[in-house]
């Protein structure tokens, strides 16, 4: 019998996506790591239904997506807006971050995940 109602297609893609980080994601995760002393909790390559969720705070409700190039076409974009539809569905509030971004600027992309995850984040100092 299975633990969760997750697609075990779904599960092992997830399992191939924790192993084979891109560069972005990689920095994104370094980024998270330094708040795991504030009390985030992300999880990578997550599976959330029949998505995949970069990053998430299952216990806050929020999943981080660091985006590439092929999230800028029109099947892309359809295709993010209806999977983001189905998380918030769920409850989760779903915050995205351009790979571009997320390499070049990334004090200016931690000052943006500390703003909104301050109502989920516990006093303290950051490393």
């Amino acid at each position: 019998m299975p633990h969760s109602n997750i697609d075990a297609k779904t599960r092992g893609r997830a399992k191939t996506l924790r192993r084979e980080l891109t560069k972005a994601e990689r920095q994104m995760w370094d980024l998270l790591r330094d708040l795991r002393s504030r009390g985030a909790r992300f999880r990578r390559e997550t599976p959330i239904g029949p998505y995949i969720a970069d990053f998430a705070w299952l216990s806050a409700r929020i999943i981080i997506e660091v985006d590439g190039d092929s999230h800028e076409t029109e099947f892309g974009r359809k295709h993010d807006a209806q999977r983001d539809a189905f998380l918030t569905r769920q409850g989760f509030k779903v915050l995205r971050f351009d790979n571009a971004d997320v390499i070049g600027c990334p004090d200016a992309i931690f000052t943006m995940l500390e703003t909104e995850l301050a109502p989920f984040l516990t006093e303290g100092v950051t490393p």
